[in-house]
């Protein structure tokens, strides 16, 4: 009902010719005033939406957008779970964890709740559903229309862009006093009167917005380090993949956007009201890593206050499952042969994307599961199989939360499992899944992109542990080499190599368990119950070794 009255009042606007008022938010508890500075997206879809290629593909912007992770970063049970566990641990940083959480969860409402003079909320604005302010709505958006194109040029790339350092313009200097609405298009006259008769944004042409340096204001993103007594003591690279694609051959190749919002073939009207085609349109799938928070989104979409449907979400998972699987790594066995009652093969991991593989967010982990099997098809060797409860056999991480598996150059026994992934550790020095006690990687193995020099990295993108030492260790691929024992077994022998990915690796969800409080709870019980669906495979390869 509410998106049908918003394209009637927009037609309305439009035929008239009206301006609409400028509103204000007001604080609540302060009764403070600042102008608005953004609408929600249901208000950009009135325009946005209804759009087809000349062969009839659906490519509207906004149904795209509502379906991905960028619309429902407000709404991810396991940001709610994180957030929480951090201020458990960390209870007198509370304020400071979510306003520093908010900034690129929910960046409308913390935009604004710092130019009411405050800091960004997270609980306050939770449940969606029970949203009754404004600035609910703008933290149920996500990261939304309005946030990512009014995202000034300035300071891009540099330092103080990263961790949410975006510009808004919170003051309206521009002369016309409107906020500018930047895309990568130039606009005529005409078009620009209809935008702002419709709304209070002036549609104007910001390259800047096409740049991987424009993702990087979120996903560069530093924490700040805590010790027990909830003091800061420095700065922790918690995700990198903008400064990776800078040390990378793909920085003056390929941008962010041109994977992660590929572009239609063919000259598309952008918008349903005078749409005038524009060549590559940039669609707003923004498919990443993430299938397995769309499944939980889907499943529990009345939980969360989930506003796509399930044919939306089910697209956009599909988009993201055929991505990770055609785009991001393949796999290849070599030199296989029966040498001393032992199988010997090289398997190879190449990275196909400009960034770490896998990259972002460290619950992310990929991993080799390598079978060997004799004439008979019985398996005689298997090392990363992956349990229904989300947990990969032999892995030490899995077992006991103190280790981990460590990296490998050679593979010669079950218990032995090929981890693409980083392991954090404490001023004790001991291994964790908090974001705030992490001091450094104590491992980062996850495989690089092509070009990277992993001997002139900077420390916060640097290889960490064994991987550093191996010489099959480099850019834009690993070699492991399998020695395996087949003495009592007959062949002809198949070897098998497939690469795993997992968003939500078992410790980063099972590390929640002692943490009694709703989110953390919920989340696990939650992946408990899908935990057989928290990894795919990539990529695979078979040979048979005579």
């Amino acid at each position: 009902m509410r998106k049908l009255w918003l394209v009637s009042f927009a037609a309305v606007l439009l035929l008239a010719g009206a301006t609409p008022k400028a509103a204000l938010y007001i604080h609540q508890a302060t009764g403070a005033r600042v102008p608005q500075l953004f609408l929600t997206s249901d208000q950009c879809m009135a325009c946005h939406d209804q759009l087809t290629t000349r062969t009839g593909d659906d490519i509207s912007i906004g149904t795209d957008w509502r379906g991905s992770i960028m619309a429902n970063s407000s709404r991810d049970p396991y940001w709610h779970a994180a957030v929480r566990r951090e201020i458990m641990d960390h209870p007198a940083a509370s304020d400071e964890i979510q306003d520093e959480c908010t900034r690129c969860h929910m960046p409308m409402s913390n935009v604004v709740e710092r130019a009411l003079g405050g800091r960004g909320r997270a609980f306050d604005h939770l449940p969606i559903n029970d949203a009754d302010d404004p600035i609910d709505d703008l933290a149920a958006d996500g990261v939304s229309c309005t946030l990512c194109h009014q995202i000034q040029a300035e300071n891009l790339g540099r330092p103080e862009s990263f961790s949410g350092g975006f510009v808004i313009d919170t003051v309206l200097r521009n002369v016309e006093h409107r906020r500018f609405a930047f895309g990568p298009f130039v606009v005529d006259t005409g078009r620009i009167a209809i935008m702002r008769s419709a709304t209070h944004f002036r549609p104007s042409e910001g390259r800047h917005v096409q740049t991987s340096e424009f993702c990087g204001t979120c996903h560069v993103l530093y924490t700040n380090i805590r010790n027990r007594s909830d003091r800061v003591i420095g700065k922790f690279p918690e995700q990198t993949p903008n400064l990776e694609w800078e040390h990378s051959a793909y920085r003056g190749r390929q941008t962010c956007q041109q994977c992660h919002m590929p572009a239609v073939d063919d000259s598309v009207a952008i918008t349903s009201v005078m749409g005038q085609p524009r060549p590559e349109l940039s669609q707003h799938t923004f498919i990443g890593g993430n299938f397995f928070m769309l499944r939980m989104l889907a499943k529990y979409r009345q939980d969360l206050g989930v506003l796509a449907l399930p044919e939306e979400l089910e697209s956009i998972r599909h988009l993201t499952e055929q991505f990770l699987q055609n785009n991001t790594a393949r796999i290849r066995v070599a030199s296989p042969g029966v040498r001393d009652g032992r199988i010997e093969a090289d398997v190879t991991v190449e990275n196909l994307t400009g960034h770490k593989f896998p990259t972002a967010y460290p619950s992310r982990r990929a991993w080799l599961h390598v079978t060997v099997r004799d004439q008979r098809g019985t398996i005689v060797f298997e090392s990363g199989r992956l349990r229904g409860n989300g947990s990969i056999v032999g892995n030490d991480n899995d077992v006991d939360p103190a280790r981990y598996e460590p990296h490998y150059d050679r593979i010669e026994s079950p218990d032995q499992v090929q981890i693409y992934e980083p392991i954090m550790i404490d001023t004790a020095g001991r291994v964790t899944t908090g974001l705030l006690s992490a001091i450094r990687y104590t491992k980062d193995n996850r495989v690089l992109p092509d070009g990277f020099d992993k001997a002139t990295a900077i420390p916060d993108i640097a290889v960490q542990g064994a991987a550093a030492r191996d010489a099959n260790f480099v850019g834009g691929r690993d070699r492991v080499r399998y020695r395996i024992p087949v003495r009592a077994a007959d062949g002809p022998f198949v070897v098998e190599a497939k690469l795993w990915y997992q968003p939500i690796g078992f410790r980063w969800a099972h590390n929640l368990e002692p943490y009694d409080a709703f989110e953390p709870q919920r989340f696990l019980r939650w992946y408990e119950a899908m935990s057989d669906v928290t990894g795919i495979v990539i990529t695979q390869m078979s040979l048979t070794v005579r």
